[in-house]
């Protein structure tokens, strides 16, 4: 049984969702259509003669939080300021109300930097003094300037992580254009809206156009982005390839989203590890590679979503300890 379940695994791909229609109509239809097809999917998958044994969940007396707005901002003087819900902060031109924090545009001539650091099981949005709006993801940190300098450009970091660019137009600059560093990758832009993904365990940079014009660039190359594209900046090999995408999958996460199309389990619960802020082991490697279609709430607990897998049947069991989910 345990040589025809390892076979079905790396073969089969199983469909799943758990979802609420709290968000657009078009989120909501996509939902249906995802729930239609684990009615459909599941009894055809086990529907050769395979046994499947009583699964059973081990939950360890832990409770797993569900990510929140959190973060931490470091000031150009060193000064470590812990932001996150009913912390309100002010400062110069710097204002936060524990949800979002803003900075009011000014004319200093000496431009200090300011780091904005989103723990895992985190996300902030932060609006910079030139009106540009970011949201970053888990485990994500931003170097960016506590004010600019029209006509000169506009340059941030995105040291590692996730995030999603608004970016104010150069029309409002003076002409200054906007520049997001990610290790050696380089994104130039006018005025877009577009979304980087560069964490530290990867080994690729992925940046989705989702409106305007970016030049994506490395040390040897540099090719343009049109909207509903992606680059894949490969660090390894230093090759850019740009390929179409639905870019609302790629954004999803900013909506309060997890949006899944073929993805292996393994990829999946990497990101759901850093919202929940746990580690993940696999009892059977093989498990990690089934893949799997979905939406699921930001807002659900994890044990929620756990059990909605292991409903699919590929998982016998998941435990939870110290922070620590092993599925078996």
């Amino acid at each position: 049984m345990l040589a025809r379940l390892q076979k079905t695994l790396a073969s089969e791909e199983v469909k799943v969702v758990a979802i609420k229609p709290f968000y657009s109509t078009t989120i909501f239809k996509l939902a249906i259509a995802a729930s239609i097809s684990i009615l459909i999917a599941i009894p055809l998958l086990f529907n050769k003669n395979t046994v499947v044994e009583e699964n059973k969940s081990t939950l360890v007396n832990n409770t797993i939080a569900i990510g929140s707005n959190k973060a931490m901002l470091t000031l150009g003087n060193g000064t470590v300021v812990l932001l996150g819900k009913g912390k309100s902060y002010s400062t110069g031109n710097i204002k936060s109300n524990g949800e979002q924090l803003v900075y009011n545009s000014n004319n200093k001539s000496e431009i200090a930097n300011n780091f904005l650091t989103i723990p895992r099981g985190g996300q902030f949005f932060v609006q910079l003094a030139d009106s540009t709006k970011v949201w970053l993801n888990s485990e994500s940190q931003l170097k960016y300037p506590l004010a600019f300098v029209d006509g000169e450009t506009r340059q941030v970091e995105l040291l590692y992580g996730e995030a999603y660019f608004e970016v104010s137009p150069s029309t409002k600059h003076k002409g200054s254009r906007f520049k997001v560093k990610t290790q050696t990758q380089n994104v130039e832009v006018i005025g877009t809206e577009f979304n980087i993904k560069a964490y530290k365990d990867e080994t690729n940079i992925y940046t989705t156009l989702v409106k305007g014009k970016v030049a994506i660039s490395n040390a040897t190359t540099k090719q343009f982005l049109a909207p509903n594209q992606q680059s894949n900046f490969n660090l390894q090999s230093n090759d850019i390839a740009i390929a179409s995408v639905d870019v609302y999958n790629e954004i999803s996460w900013k909506k309060g989203l997890f949006v899944f199309k073929s993805m292996p389990l393994k990829s999946i619960m990497k990101v759901l590890s850093r919202w929940y802020d746990v580690d993940v082991a696999f009892a059977d490697a093989n498990l990690g590679n089934v893949k799997f279609n979905g939406v699921l709430d930001k807002n659900q607990k994890i044990e929620d979503i756990l059990t909605t897998i292991k409903n699919t049947n590929f998982i016998n069991a998941y435990e939870i300890k110290n922070k620590k989910i092993v599925l078996k």
